[in-house]
């Protein structure tokens, strides 16, 4: 938060605009915040009289937007990645900010046929507005997990997708996750307990084919690069995915390796590369039904089975565990608090947990109508189903599938988010929801892989959206135009990642395929082969055929029961 610009504005201001919504009782709790990292850093005090969506907003906050999106995506299909993240759309646009406040004429602008008007420059360049430019270019730089999908039908599968198909893909699939937002607000943004630590503190700041055991690495985005920040994750957290590292990478793997665990010295100990029974890439075109794009059992069978890397096996055991235990810890450390929030909701009674930050926010600005998250949700459903039913059913997956996939991300929403506000982590979806369709719709990859968006991004992007709404909560700034930069903001990024991936895909000769591609070039994929990998084994091939007694990993299984029952000696001894 202390990254934001400095608001020597608001404190120039006379005392009568300086508002606060103190209580004077005593008590810290009531008076300001339960949580002492909000204490120390969030003001208590608010300027409502100072703009916020202002003309400078919309300029900057687009072109940050759209620049960061072209990019990313542009960056992305090349071997060497580059990441371009919002502060450094944040850092620039401060004396760009300052720059047009000093040059810009106040000129009143007025929309044609209409009676609203703005001013081109309302005064001096203040945090709201530096806020809401962040948020767009957030936007910007947040990728569209859509595109991933577009990207292995045309490069890898090598088959034809419907240009109006693959926009409304990339679109429907970014908005989702708005309609569980709103529904979770006033349990993930009102609550003073759901914090959201990644929104308070300032920070600053070889592996390529083995684990870097014994490397310390200094350069900060080597240090943040996997796990985001570390400042921002509170000390028992790291200390819990350190422990987790060191038994994972330097016991189980190198143990299962060197005992030949599921044939694990076939194949390097960390790719995600699939292998057939020999050692050798595992040749997809022998089992995949061309006209239908779907497996051919009969092919399968006098093929071979399925193998991945035995660090890869373990990575899908993780996750297994991990969707476990995300259940059974919400349950036992914040069920009762969840509970007791609902009786109180029910009862008209929630000003009772508002502390300081959300009086004032219900004080000085008016809410986001519900009905703005209901309209999104409906229209996007709408359109999502049109996506999946039209244009021959190219991407496999049924109207059913889709409703199913919404039902998952608004189950796990709240209780990845109550982890998400209070540890920093983020539980994905990806797995479970790879695995479940696999079952439901064995081998057909795009049904595997648009299930998987579905469910799994539109509760990451409510999640984000939640995390960006509480960091206007701790600003001060107006909820509709929060929602409304937003909104105009994840369009607008999808479309710029859309546009520039299509673009690539139908330009650039043999993108993607190493084998075909000029030596030395860098349009190599790395990241979508990853996805396209990942489709193979919950899509092609199928969890059932990877994780039963028909295929090689059933032990896997057993990492739900570990997961499950992982929280409880912790719960016990707390």
């Amino acid at each position: 938060m202390s990254s934001y610009i400095h608001d020597d504005v608001l404190e120039s201001l006379p005392g009568k605009k300086y508002q606060t919504d103190i209580h004077v009782t005593g008590n810290e709790e009531v008076n300001d915040s339960p949580i002492e990292e909000v204490r120390l850093i969030v003001p208590i005090t608010d300027d409502p009289s100072q703009p916020a969506l202002t003309f400078r907003t919309w300029v900057l906050g687009l072109a940050s937007c759209c620049l960061l999106a072209f990019v990313n995506q542009f960056f992305s299909y090349r071997q060497n990645r580059l990441s371009v993240g919002s502060v450094s759309a944040q850092i620039l646009v401060l004396p760009m900010g300052k720059l047009m406040a000093a040059t810009l004429p106040t000129k009143v602008v007025r929309f044609p046929f209409t009676n609203w008007t703005f001013s081109l420059n309302p005064g001096p360049f203040n945090l709201k507005e530096h806020v809401l430019i962040t948020i767009f270019a957030s936007c910007g730089a947040s990728g569209v997990y859509a595109v991933s999908i577009i990207t292995i039908v045309k490069a890898f599968y090598h088959r034809s997708l419907n240009l109006v198909a693959a926009m409304l893909l990339a679109q429907t699939t970014q908005l989702l996750g708005y309609g569980w937002a709103g529904l979770l607000r006033k349990y993930l943004v009102d609550s003073p307990y759901m914090w959201w630590p990644a929104n308070l503190v300032q920070q600053l700041g070889s592996g390529l084919h083995g684990f870097g055991n014994g490397s310390f690495g200094r350069d900060w985005s080597t240090v943040a690069g996997f796990l985001g920040g570390p400042l921002a994750t509170p000390l028992f957290a790291i200390v819990n995915i350190l422990i987790g590292f060191f038994l994972f990478l330097s016991v189980l793997v190198p143990i299962a390796y060197w005992t030949n665990a599921y044939e694990a010295r076939k194949f390097p100990i960390m790719t995600s590369k699939t292998y057939d029974s020999t050692g050798k890439i595992y040749k997809i075109s022998r089992i995949l039904n061309e006209k239908t794009f779907d497996l051919n059992q009969a092919a399968y069978d006098n093929y071979s089975k399925l193998y991945v890397s035995v660090l890869f096996a373990f990575t899908y055991g993780l996750s297994f565990a991990t969707l476990m235990a995300s259940i059974s810890h919400v349950a036992l450390f914040e069920g009762h608090a969840i509970w007791k929030m609902w009786k109180k909701t029910t009862i008209a009674a929630k000003d009772q947990f508002g502390d300081v930050h959300t009086r004032m926010m219900k004080k000085n600005y008016e809410a986001v109508p519900q009905w703005w998250f209901y309209t999104i949700l409906i229209l996007t459903v709408i359109l999502s189903i049109y996506c999946l039913e039209s244009f021959d059913k190219q991407l496999q997956l049924p109207w059913w599938g889709l409703l199913f996939a919404c039902v998952m991300a608004f189950s796990f929403t709240l209780p990845v988010g109550i982890i998400q506000a209070t540890t920093n982590l983020q539980p994905g979806l990806n797995v479970i929801t790879e695995l479940v369709i696999g079952y439901m719709i064995p081998g057909k990859p795009l049904a595997n892989v648009a299930f998987k968006t579905y469910g799994y991004i539109s509760m990451s992007q409510a999640l984000g959206f939640l995390s960006d709404f509480k960091l206007g909560h701790y600003m001060k700034i107006p909820p509709r135009s929060m929602f409304i930069v937003q909104l105009v903001g994840t369009i607008a990024a999808s479309t710029v990642y859309f546009c520039t991936s299509w673009w690539l895909l139908t330009s650039i000769d043999h993108i993607c395929d190493k084998s075909l591609l000029p030596v030395g070039s860098p349009w190599t994929c790395p990241s979508d082969q990853v996805f396209y990998n990942a489709s193979i084994i919950w899509g092609v091939v199928g969890p059932r055929r990877m994780f039963t007694k028909e295929g090689i990993y059933p032990e896997l299984n057993w990492f739900f029961l570990i997961g499950l029952l992982s929280p409880v000696p912790v719960w016990l001894l707390l």
